[in-house]
């Protein structure tokens, strides 16, 4: 399987031949347990501290002829403060009490990783990659674009573009600056907590960026939707956002090298 090479002038010469993970079948199943497992490994271990809401000298009188038992007082029996003399004070300790211990708080050691076998990531890893060749798929994920077979391939020059503007206007020679319109024009504002812990806007996934090295990984990163990576270091969720394959994926000649061992 070929592809034609662009040149920075955005022009198609030479033809390459494609390593063979694209003639992979798309398995979605395994895409989306890939996706998952790789979003799984960014989450964030979360646990209590272990003697919140505990640190109190709440006791329980358990026996009723106890001293400081609360039998015919008229009062509820659970742990209270020991108060002067031992009396009675407020009820702590308890997850119902104020400021008492949360019943199931989140806990350290909860597995939150969605582990995945080597050869099954790699085959769901080849998969999204046949995936980005499908022009239907792609168009069903909303990008827009004037080719009618993808993927892009550019010549190796192009990772040393190294600023913003050069690289905005090789996108507008392949015809692929409305789909960073789309993604521009569709950012949501975020509401709520979300905004002040973050980030303040949702942007939509546009074109992914796949290089072997170079200036360009820095020149590309401020654009809209836009995601470039190594070749060395791609996985499924950077080919499938959301689960969904069928990204609009550029490569350039080096990285296809790389991918030759994929």
């Amino acid at each position: 399987m070929k592809a034609s090479i662009y040149s920075i002038d955005g022009k198609a010469g030479k033809e390459v031949q494609l390593p063979a993970c694209f003639e992979e079948a798309v398995r979605e199943d395994l895409i989306k347990r890939a996706v998952l497992s790789d979003e799984s490994k960014l989450f964030q271990p979360k646990g209590n501290y272990p003697f919140a809401g505990k640190e109190t000298s709440a006791k329980y009188k358990g026996r009723k002829e106890d001293f400081g038992s609360l039998k015919n007082q008229g009062q509820a029996k659970l742990p209270r403060e020991v108060g002067a003399k031992g009396q009675p004070g407020k009820v702590k300790y308890i997850p119902s009490a104020v400021k008492g211990r949360r019943a199931h708080p989140p806990k350290v050691e909860k597995i939150l990783v969605e582990r995945m076998n080597e050869k099954e990531y790699k085959k769901a890893l080849r998969s999204a990659i046949a995936a980005t060749m499908d022009v239907s798929l792609a168009r069903k994920r909303g990008h827009e674009f004037d080719a009618k077979s993808l993927p892009f391939v550019v010549d190796s020059a192009f990772e040393k573009i190294a600023k913003t503007k050069d690289m905005l206007s090789f996108f507008e020679k392949l015809g692929l600056a409305k789909d960073l319109l789309r993604a521009r024009n569709k950012a949501k504002t975020l509401s709520g907590t979300r905004r002040k812990r973050s980030k303040s806007k949702q942007v939509p996934k546009s074109l992914l960026i796949v290089v072997k090295d170079g200036a360009a990984l820095k020149a590309a990163r401020n654009l809209p939707g836009v995601d470039i990576v190594k070749a060395s270091e791609l996985k499924a969720m950077h080919l499938a956002p959301g689960t969904h394959p069928g990204r609009l994926a550029i490569f350039s000649e080096s990285a296809l090298e790389v991918l030759k061992n994929f």
